[in-house]
């Protein structure tokens, strides 16, 4: 895309609604996607970050006044910087809390869906990471409102819908921005990183009521990763309003350096965006959540990661049915070449490219439930292998009959002449047919019918064969009825031929119908077994964040314990201090 485009529209007293001119453009993109949200107040200097995520000074809309510029959902579609065939998906969001907005509800939404569509979401503020900051993250902590995770969504231990793991399991990684910081990373004396700057404010402070930090406890648990960058302010505020033409060496150095570290990490290390059982999402599929989630959003339902999932695996799979045939259809069109001269060339090609269409299937479908769509594509395989059989059988036949009209047409000329209805004349014809089908055993190319494309030939010309015969004065009765058994037997013979090649072209097709099957239980079963490492590996994820969360919970309770007791030993010390010199003394005994 040369430029940015609306995604999601959010018009004035309207309804969220998907704009098709982009969704067209986002569902012709087959590759995997990295997709990275950005969500923050209005004029906080979002849009420049991800223009320079794109590489471009201008993209989306910067603007310079208090007024909010961008208004839903903003997409921009460019070819990974770093990730050979991925795309990266840069989505842009309106402000949140803009006071002129008419629509303002959508606020929540905008934020869930740019959850919801992100690998690696983004939140841009101002200043310092302080409670002031995460009051306004407020929406953080209405997302179990907004998006469900499963269709019947299990109670947590407080009684809540939604366990957190569910949440870890489908969320994007988290970056906070921070923007115009002018503090020192330091705590108690000592420098911290940004990341321990973030660590430290998502800490529940002593005393605090719990709904004041219900963000930082939103935060912690239902996002797998978190990532801080804290920025300089880039100018002057004058020169701001300015900033798309602004030169870098009219910029602040330290915020193009931060700039620069915030671009690598993201091109380095955002990740595709997956869905549940480790899916690879690619922009065609992205589409179509984008197509379901606003849709749900528009029913006045709660977006279902579940049930977006399930309707998505039913459009994919179908498609790599689809797929996967096409694919076979246009393999066998290239490399057989019909008709084949024996049933054993044409299954070995077959098997070749059905292996193969196999694995197209595989790459793109998931959650498969009972198999149904891998079922449907041998089936369909198995239709196409009966049908390129067929074609074979009629492309050998049309063949052979060309080639027989062709060598027998001065025979067929000479029996309307009457030139073998003569006394001799039954050996001559005999000797002239056996010289025509020696002939045609030496034309290549007839194809598996050439036998029976012979049988069938020579059994219509019987009639005019018995009629020379009975023709022919040189020859007694009972030479013609020995003759007459003669041709009977040889008939018959190759009949007994025919039926015995009949009988084993079946048997090679049912071997070649077993091998498919075994074809296909090989390749699921390898599947299956990367879905299962898959799964396990989100699950030790989850396990592995909700421990480090409880570790982290215990040394808070711990170091509050310490610190509870040296005020005490403090208190006791100064009680001790002010005692007088004489008089009964006391023991503390801890």
């Amino acid at each position: 895309m040369e430029e940015p485009m609306c995604l999601i529209e959010n018009n004035p007293k309207e309804q969220l609604r998907v704009n098709q001119e982009a969704l067209k453009i986002l569902q012709s993109i087959q590759q995997p996607v990295v997709v990275v949200a950005i969500v923050g107040l209005y004029r906080t200097g979002k849009s420049y970050l991800m223009n320079k995520l794109a590489g471009k000074k201008k993209g989306f809309s910067l603007g310079a006044t208090i007024q909010a510029q961008t208004m839903g959902i903003w997409m921009w579609c460019l070819p990974h910087p770093k990730k050979p065939d991925h795309t990266l998906v840069l989505l842009d969001t309106e402000g949140l809390g803009d006071v002129e907005k008419s629509n303002t509800a959508n606020d929540s939404w905008i934020f869930a869906l740019s959850i919801l569509l992100s690998s690696t979401f983004v939140y841009n503020s101002m200043g310092t990471i302080d409670q002031y900051a995460l009051e306004k993250l407020q929406y953080v902590t209405e997302l179990t409102k907004r998006i469900k995770v499963k269709s019947t969504p299990a109670k947590d231990s407080e009684g809540e819908e939604g366990d957190s793991g569910d949440f870890l399991r489908f969320f994007p990684a988290f970056v906070w921005a921070v923007r115009d910081f002018s503090l020192l990373l330091k705590l108690n004396g000592k420098p911290i990183t940004e990341d321990e700057y973030l660590e430290n404010a998502l800490k529940r402070k002593k005393d605090n009521p719990e709904k004041l930090d219900l963000a930082k406890k939103c935060i912690r648990q239902y996002f797998p990763s978190r990532k801080c960058f804290v920025f300089d302010r880039p100018a002057s505020r004058r020169a701001l309003e300015e900033l798309e033409d602004l030169p870098e060496s009219k910029l602040n150095p330290d915020f193009l350096e931060q700039v620069q570290h915030f671009c690598s990490y993201i091109h380095e290390q955002a990740q595709a965006k997956v869905i549940q059982g480790g899916h690879t999402v690619t922009g065609t599929s992205l589409g179509l959540l984008v197509v379901t989630y606003v849709d749900a959003i528009c029913s006045g339902s709660i977006p279902c990661i579940e049930n977006a999932v399930v309707a998505l695996a039913q459009i994919e799979n179908t498609a790599a049915v689809h797929d996967a045939i096409t694919y076979y259809e246009a393999e066998i069109e290239k490399h057989l070449k019909l008709p084949t001269e024996t049933i054993e060339e044409l299954l070995e090609v077959h098997a070749q490219y059905e292996k193969e269409a196999i694995k197209v299937f595989l790459a793109r479908a998931f959650k498969d439930v009972n198999h149904e769509y891998q079922k449907e594509l041998g089936t369909q395989l198995h239709a196409k292998l009966l049908e390129l059989c067929s074609r074979n059988e009629q492309a050998s036949s049309d063949r052979c009959q060309a080639v027989l009209t062709q060598l027998f047409q001065d025979l067929e000329e000479e029996i309307g002449k009457g030139s073998y209805s003569v006394a001799g004349g039954y050996q001559r014809f005999l000797d002239d047919q056996k010289e025509k089908v020696d002939q045609y055993y030496l034309v290549p190319g007839k194809g598996l019918m050439a036998s029976q494309a012979l049988q069938d030939f020579l059994k219509s010309k019987e009639a005019a064969a018995q009629s020379i015969l009975q023709a022919d004065r040189t020859l007694t009765d009972k030479q013609k009825e020995v003759e007459v058994e003669r041709v009977k037997a040889e008939a018959s013979a190759r009949e007994a031929e025919l039926h015995e090649k009949m009988k084993d072209e079946a048997v090679r097709r049912a071997q070649q119908q077993e091998k498919s099957f075994e074809e296909h239980k090989r390749q699921l079963e390898t599947k299956m077994e990367e879905d299962r490492r898959k799964l396990l590996a989100e699950h030790e994820m989850v396990m592995n964040a909700k421990l480090q969360e409880q570790r982290r919970l215990q040394e808070e309770g711990f170091n509050q314990e310490v610190n509870r007791l040296q005020g005490e030993i403090q208190r006791l010390h100064s009680a001790m201090s002010q005692q007088p010199d004489e008089g009964p003394g006391f023991c503390v005994i801890l």
